[in-house]
């Protein structure tokens, strides 16, 4: 009886670690955290409804971590429906096995937002931006970026030179 209900505690509380706690923002914080981040940083836009998001997803967080261990901090920003937020967005990063920063962008005009990130944006997703604050690089991808690019990117990223 001990062992099985030691074996329940230990299920629940792997369950609790993997939970993560969606953080809801809106552009501002977003922002704010491009403008003081310390370390390089891969911010992806992003939806679970978005099929080339999802197929993106699969290999975004893990191709970073080879290229370039913990030197970037990776921060996925769902824009879902506010409908999805929060149960439909942690069930998929859980179902994933994501370990990465996840926020909900909190904002419902795209023609307001999508700007002030790159004035390039034309509200397609995904879409990535790498910076890196010691050398001023700046990045935006208005698309998916394929498995072989990103090792490319980060590459990009963390070079000393701009």
């Amino acid at each position: 009886m001990k062992i099985s209900m030691l074996v329940i505690a230990l299920f629940f509380s792997v369950c609790i670690v993997q939970a993560q706690n969606i953080r809801k923002v809106k552009i501002k914080e977003v922002l704010h955290y491009i403008d003081t981040t310390q370390k390089p940083v891969v911010i992806n836009f992003w939806a679970t409804w978005c099929a080339p998001c999802v197929h993106e997803l699969a290999y975004f967080e893990k191709e970073i971590q080879k290229a370039a261990g913990d030197k970037v901090q990776i921060l996925l920003v769902s824009v879902d429906y506010a409908d999805d937020y929060p149960k439909t967005i942690e069930k998929f990063i859980q179902e994933h096995g994501y370990t990465s920063t996840v926020w909900w962008l909190n904002e419902t005009n795209a023609a307001d937002f999508c700007p002030k990130i790159d004035k390039t944006w034309n509200g397609n997703i995904p879409a990535t931006l790498m910076y890196n604050p010691s050398t001023h690089y700046r990045k935006f991808y208005n698309r998916q970026l394929t498995a072989p690019q990103i090792p490319e990117a980060v590459e990009q990223l963390l070079s000393t030179a701009n």
